[in-house]
């Protein structure tokens, strides 16, 4: 709708931005004495809801999933249901794509959880407790990952892990009790036990009064 308004001096111009209307001089309408005011423009329509898959379209939606990304059972049951119906109908779907993927061996949660622990000690040489916090996170069961995660740890000391650790992150001997505290957090981080990081630092000499400082306990599992 385009509304024309007598003025006798300026002339002014509304223009149509996201919050309502913008008014400025418009010198090119100025000999004409009016106002020009349009509305605003109408904002397009949210994107609709995609239509639920069926079974095969699921299937092939789930084998393009995993073979862009390494994914736990219960990362991609959560991403299924999104494209599926919301009721039993939907679920059963989901089920039956997983049941066929693990028969398949598309997805077997054992098999990721010890390849995402090698990758985390050969690539970010964190300890124990840090990937096991993060298998957790990932869905993976309990038992499955205690018993993947101390098999793979077993045979590798934890002191050696923790210094191959300092040198990856060029960690430096502390010079004061702040810096001490930082290489404290940042190993506890990393999950490696606190006995571990008490060897480190009794090795680089730190003060014994800084050793009684730091807390024996362990942080919780982080979320």
């Amino acid at each position: 709708m385009l509304a024309r308004i007598s003025c006798s001096h300026v002339v002014k111009t509304a223009t149509p931005h996201p919050g309502g209307f913008q008014i400025g001089t418009d010198r090119a309408l100025a000999n004409s004495g009016t106002i020009r005011e349009t509305m605003p423009f109408q904002r397009k329509s949210a994107r609709k809801d995609r239509e639920p898959l069926d079974e095969p379209a699921l299937y092939e939606y789930a084998v393009r999933t995993l073979g862009r990304k390494m994914r736990t059972v219960a990362e991609l049951s959560r991403l299924l249901r999104t494209r599926v119906e919301p009721d039993e109908a939907g679920e059963a779907k989901v089920q039956a794509i997983l049941a066929r993927l693990k028969e398949q061996n598309y997805l077997d949660d054992a098999r990721y959880a010890a390849d995402y622990t090698r990758m985390r000690q050969e690539n970010q040489r964190f300890g124990q407790r840090r990937v096991q916090q993060e298998l957790n996170r990932r869905g993976v069961q309990s038992e499955t990952v205690n018993e993947t995660v101390t098999a793979a740890y077993a045979e590798l000391p934890e002191p050696e892990l923790v210094r191959k650790y300092i040198e990856r992150k060029r960690l430096r001997q502390p010079t004061n009790d702040k810096e001490s505290a930082r290489i404290v957090r940042n190993l506890i981080r990393a999950g490696f036990s606190m006995r571990a990081i008490y060897a480190v630092l009794k090795a680089w000499n730190v003060p014994e009064e800084t050793l009684a400082a730091i807390p024996e306990s362990e942080p919780e599992e982080e979320r």
